[in-house]
């Protein structure tokens, strides 16, 4: 190799070297992509009745702190207080459904069933976790405030981005070969788009999995119903292990108060989840940039190792624009194109 192709290379490990120690904030940067997109959907539509964009913005921006300050002031304090109860509850309520299926197994599976595996080690690696719940509230504050400051990061970019996005947008676009960028402004708006449908389609399922869950939990009279639908809801935005995390909680509270309950509160969940598998996903997401149920597990994995917890979180909408990059550049640009030598 000549001296310029060495030196590129080094360019390229340094670049990806760089890119890795900086890539929690790189994905702090996506958030708040995402964030203003969605919002640009909105500030676009002010924009279209003639409303210039920095009072699109702010209007936008007031109509939201509204929603927020009347969310404060008319559920959060409850929220919280169940919460609260909720932590304290839980530990109590995983030691009677332990209790239970002490007596299932000495009562009803070991004499007649003795072959069945013991469920109690289920019980037993729940149980450090559970008993710590109470003594975190120290290392529960330093991530809280670390999580605050990310918070206010991705508010920041947010608020940036959605003001002025044309230079960002721009500036990503002269990256690239001159020849390459218009083709590079197309991709970029079907990824814009794919996240605005994608935003959408989650708000509504989470708003939905929480009502629907807080019915039903109230007609079952659950306690803390607040706080399990609020669950609910905010663990519906991740897929496939969310709806499973959301359902632990109120099954233990309601073992506690009745054991049919448990059995209930269950039932109800199987039943939301499976509205929401067959009816409310295909018929909200239909707009949305479709994804394979093995790529939407593929992806949680990928994300959560490299990024954490907010990977995690992220992994869907991270999804959406890779598989729109690749679709584009890699199979539409490049692999269709490919033409055998002559």
């Amino acid at each position: 190799m000549k001296i310029g192709q060495w030196l590129g290379l080094i360019a390229l490990v340094a670049a990806l070297y760089i890119v890795w120690q900086v890539r929690q904030l790189m994905l702090l940067g996506f958030t708040a992509i995402v964030l203003a997109t969605a919002l640009n959907g909105v500030v676009q539509r002010l924009q279209q009745s003639r409303l210039k964009r920095g009072w699109a913005v702010l209007l936008t921006l007031m109509t939201l702190l509204m929603i927020a300050l009347v969310v404060g002031v008319l559920i959060v304090p409850n929220l919280i207080s169940q919460l609260a109860e909720l932590i304290t509850i839980f530990p109590i309520a995983l030691t009677a459904i332990q209790q239970g299926i002490d007596w299932i197994e000495s009562q009803v599976l070991d004499p007649y069933f003795p072959n069945i595996p013991n469920f109690n080690w289920i019980m037993t690696r729940l149980q450090p976790f559970v008993a710590n719940l109470s003594t975190q509230a120290f290392i529960l504050f330093a991530n809280s405030i670390n999580a605050l400051l990310e918070l206010f990061v991705v508010l920041v970019l947010t608020l940036m981005l959605l003001i002025n996005p044309q230079p960002y947008r721009q500036a990503f676009i002269r990256c690239f070969p001159a020849f390459y960028r218009a083709r590079v402004d197309e991709v970029l708006t079907l990824c814009a788009t794919g996240l605005e449908h994608w935003t959408k389609g989650a708000l509504i399922e989470m708003m939905f999995i929480g009502v629907l869950s807080g019915i039903g939990l109230w007609f079952l009279q659950v306690p803390l119903v607040l706080a399990h639908a609020v669950l609910a809801g905010v663990l519906n935005f991740i897929p496939n292990l969310g709806p499973t995390l959301s359902a632990i909680f109120p099954i233990a509270i309601a073992f506690l108060d009745k054991p049919w309950k448990a059995v209930a509160v269950l039932v109800l969940y199987i039943v939301i989840q499976n509205i929401e598998s067959y009816w409310l996903t295909p018929t909200v997401m239909a707009s949305q940039v479709a994804l394979l149920p093995a790529i939407t597990l593929t992806a949680q994995f990928f994300f959560t190792t490299f990024f954490g917890a907010l990977g995690l979180v992220m992994a869907l909408p991270l999804a959406v624009v890779v598989k729109a990059w690749i679709e584009e550049v890699l199979f539409k640009d490049i692999l269709d194109r490919w033409q055998r030598p002559t």
